[in-house]
C-alpha cells in the first residue's frame, strides 16, 4: 500500500510540475523575457535564452511529461495489482486518470499561467539543465518533425499587438491620452508620404533668382516663411532655397543684389519617400526644406521638417501662418479657379 500510494505521488508532482512548467514559459511575453534579462540575473538571461529557441526546452518537458505519465501508469499499475490483486487495477487505473487530469493538469496549468512570470524565474535555470541532458533526443524529434515545422517564424510581436496593448494600458490607467495618441501617430511615419505631407506646387511661395531685392522688398517681408524657394523662370528650374533673415540683411546692404545671389541648395527627393525616411533624411543633413518630385522629376510641391514632426504632434500652427493646413488651401483655391473657368 505504502508503495503505490508513494508512487501515486511521484507520477502527480512530477506531471504538475511539468505541466506548470509548460504553461508558465509559454506564457511569459518574450518581450517581457527581454526585459527582465536586460535588468540582469541568472535566471532572467537563461529564461531569455529558453525564449529565443523555445521549441527545445518544451519538446525536453514534454518528454518528460511523458514518461512520468506512462511509466508512471505502469508502475502505479503494477503496485496496485501488488496491493489489491488484478481485479482492482482497472478501478486504481480510473482514480489515477481522474487525478492526474486534476492535479497534474488544470491545477498546476492554471498556477503556471498565473504566476507565469516567477514561475518561469525559478525553473529557467532546470529546464535549460533538462533540455541539455535530453539533447540527443529532442534532436531526434526535431530532425523527423522538420517537414512539417519548417518554414519562417513570425515575428514576436506586431504593430498591431502593440497598438492593443497601448489601448489596454490607457484602459487601465498606465498610459495618459496624449501618450495613447502619440503611440499611435508614431506608426503613421512609415505609412505617410511625402506627397501625403507637402505643400503642393500651387502653393509654394517662391522668388525669382533673378530678381532684384529691392523690386522683391514686399513680397520677402509679406512671405509668412523662414525659407523662401528660388527658381529662375518658374518653378520648374529651381535653384535652391533662400533664408528670408538673408534676404533681409542683405536687401539692406545692397538691394540691388539678385535674389539668386543668396540661394542655398535644396535637396530633392521623391514623391514616394516615407515621412521616418524624410525625418532620419532632415536630421542627418541638417536641413529643414526638401523639394518633391514625381516619378518624371517634375517639381509637385516642398516638404518640411515640420511638416514631418506633424504627423507625430498634429498640426503646428504659429502666429505667421495665414493658413493652417496649406494642403486644404490649395486644393480649395484649384476648385476655385475650376468654378471660374466653368
Amino acid at each position: 500500500m505504502g508503495a503505490l500510494i508513494a508512487t501515486v505521488l511521484v507520477v502527480l508532482i512530477g506531471s504538475g510540475l511539468c505541466s506548470g512548467t509548460e504553461t508558465a514559459l509559454l506564457s511569459v511575453p518574450a518581450v517581457r523575457s527581454r526585459q527582465l534579462a536586460e535588468a540582469g540575473g541568472r535566471r532572467a538571461r537563461a529564461l531569455l535564452a529558453i525564449k529565443q529557441n523555445i521549441a527545445r526546452p518544451i519538446a525536453a518537458i514534454v518528454v518528460l511529461n511523458n514518461i512520468f505519465n506512462i511509466v508512471g501508469s505502469i508502475a502505479v499499475g503494477r503496485a496496485a495489482a501488488v496491493a489489491f490483486g488484478e481485479q482492482w487495477v482497472g478501478v486504481v487505473s480510473g482514480v489515477l486518470t481522474f487525478l492526474v487530469i486534476l492535479f497534474a493538469e488544470i491545477l498546476p496549468k492554471t498556477l503556471g499561467e498565473r504566476y507565469a512570470e516567477q514561475v518561469s524565474l525559478w525553473v529557467a535555470v532546470p529546464v535549460r539543465w533538462l533540455t541539455r541532458l535530453m539533447s540527443p533526443l529532442v534532436r531526434l524529434f526535431e530532425f523527423l518533425m522538420r517537414p512539417l515545422t519548417s518554414g519562417e517564424r513570425s515575428p514576436s510581436i506586431s504593430e498591431a499587438e502593440i497598438r492593443l496593448l497601448a489601448g489596454i494600458g490607457r484602459s487601465e490607467g498606465v498610459i495618459e491620452d496624449d501618450e495613447m495618441e502619440m503611440i499611435q501617430r508614431v506608426f503613421q511615419l512609415n505609412d505617410r508620404s511625402a506627397r501625403d505631407l507637402m505643400t503642393p506646387r500651387s502653393a509654394v511661395t517662391w522668388l525669382d533668382a533673378d530678381r532684384r531685392l529691392g523690386d522683391a522688398h514686399d513680397d520677402i517681408v509679406a512671405s509668412e516663411h523662414s525659407r523662401i524657394v528660388v527658381a529662375r523662370g518658374d518653378l520648374d528650374r529651381v535653384i535652391g532655397v533662400a533664408f528670408k533673415a538673408d534676404l533681409l540683411a542683405a536687401l539692406l546692404a545692397d538691394d540691388a543684389a539678385t535674389v539668386g545671389e543668396h540661394a542655398r541648395a535644396v535637396e530633392a527627393v521623391p514623391w514616394l519617400a516615407r515621412a521616418d525616411d524624410l525625418l532620419q533624411r532632415f536630421r542627418a543633413e541638417r536641413a529643414h526644406l526638401a523639394l518633391v518630385i514625381d516619378e518624371y522629376g517634375a517639381l509637385i510641391g516642398v516638404v518640411s521638417l515640420e511638416d514631418v514632426i506633424e504627423v507625430l504632434t498634429g498640426p503646428i500652427v504659429d502666429e505667421t501662418d495665414r493658413h493652417a493646413d496649406l494642403r486644404v488651401f490649395a486644393r480649395a483655391r484649384g476648385r476655385a479657379r475650376l468654378k471660374r473657368w466653368e
